[in-house]
């Protein structure tokens, strides 16, 4: 739980809606850090270019970097 609240979807911009949808789409569910990113559009924007990059890049296998996400959130307490 954090300590900012979280975005409500009929409150959320056109841009966090999208993001919102994808996200749902994707894994089931909005993710907290995307709903308080949505506080300020400019950094949610940045956030998701971000994660689409992460995303796009080909340096690595994508099984290493799916290996490489669940340990980084086993370190950190992530249910996710």
């Amino acid at each position: 739980m954090s300590r900012i609240e979280r975005v409500p979807a009929n409150k959320a911009s056109p841009f966090a809606r999208i993001a919102y949808f994808m996200c749902k789409r994707r894994l089931g569910q909005v993710l907290e850090p995307i709903a308080v990113t949505a506080n300020h559009p400019r950094l949610l924007r940045g956030y998701a270019h971000m994660e689409m990059a992460q995303e796009a890049a080909t340096t690595i296998d994508a099984r290493l970097k799916l290996l490489c996400d669940v340990k980084a959130a086993m370190l950190v307490g992530c249910p996710f």
